[in-house]
């Protein structure tokens, strides 16, 4: 990764590494999980599969910590490409506690936005995303949407979220005139974002195209704790590494008019249910 890559990661909160991953190990690596998909149920999995479900995200819910039991995942969570642009966005190499992977069928509804670092709880420091997109995703449906700048937001109060097109149900408010911006990737593009970033997507309005994503949840390299369900936290060459329990949520910050815009301030606090969707 370039040194400019590294600056618009600091400037914006996000970046896209194209053309990371090639086109053939993209397409086994969608297989791969269709397969495991359609086999069932798993540890960590967040929700049922219901085959016949008209809800099409009934049908292909996500997947969550993969790597626990799937060699697959665990090499690509830990790959060396991952680990370098990590390393060079961070300054370290980070620790690994976390793997994704978003279906996202055609007809599905998308998630509302959301800060990740407001699950994760990473402290000192904050948490980062490596999202692979495993097909063309943009607009039609629904690649991330994400607010530039937003990674220097203090983790913000949640709303409730309009469930009828966000598959969960909380979300966070933004000040007037400020909108996510749509990355749209081709297969085989990472994008890198920052834990405090503001992001999340539309829902999926083709008829008949996947947005299939894989996932790695980082936090630095300096965070001594994590969220419990993030553990055990794992170090890029597969060892793990002993991090505390991140217990309850601190302030958390509510937009207000101040000075004639929108300024944040810390008044609420945060508390985590994690929503079996």
């Amino acid at each position: 990764m370039s040194g400019s890559s590294k600056s618009l990661f600091d400037r914006d909160g996000y970046v896209v590494a194209r053309s990371l991953f090639p086109a053939g190990e993209v397409d086994r690596l969608r297989e791969h999980f269709m397969v495991l998909r359609r086999r069932g149920g798993y540890p960590d999995d967040l929700v049922g599969v219901e085959p016949t479900s008209r809800d099409p995200l009934r049908r292909y819910p996500r997947m969550a910590q993969m790597h626990r039991w799937d060699d697959t995942t665990l090499r690509w969570l830990l790959d060396e490409r991952l680990a370098r642009q990590l390393t060079d966005l961070l300054g370290a190499q980070p620790f690994a506690v976390q793997s994704m992977l978003y279906f996202k069928p055609p007809g599905s509804r998308g998630q509302a936005v959301h800060q990740d670092n407001f699950y994760l709880r990473a402290q000192p420091g904050t948490c980062v995303a490596a999202w692979l997109a495993l097909d063309r995703a943009d607009a039609d449906n629904g690649c991330l949407a994400v607010v530039p700048g937003s990674h220097r937001w203090p983790i913000l109060c949640t709303a409730k979220a309009d469930t009828r097109v966000s598959f969960t149900d909380v979300t966070v408010p933004l000040p007037a005139g400020v909108d996510p911006v749509p990355v749209v990737m081709d297969p085989g593009d990472v994008l890198f974002f920052h834990g405090s970033l503001v992001h999340g997507s539309a829902p999926n309005t083709t008829a008949d195209r996947f947005r299939r994503a894989l996932i790695g949840h980082y936090v630095h390299a300096d965070a001594r704790q994590v969220a419990r369900y993030y553990h055990p936290a794992l170090r890029m060459d597969g060892t793990a590494v002993a991090l505390d329990v991140s217990e309850g949520g601190g302030a958390c910050g509510e937009w207000v008019e101040r000075d004639g815009g929108p300024a944040v301030a810390m008044t609420g606090t945060h508390t985590v249910h994690r929503r079996h969707e």
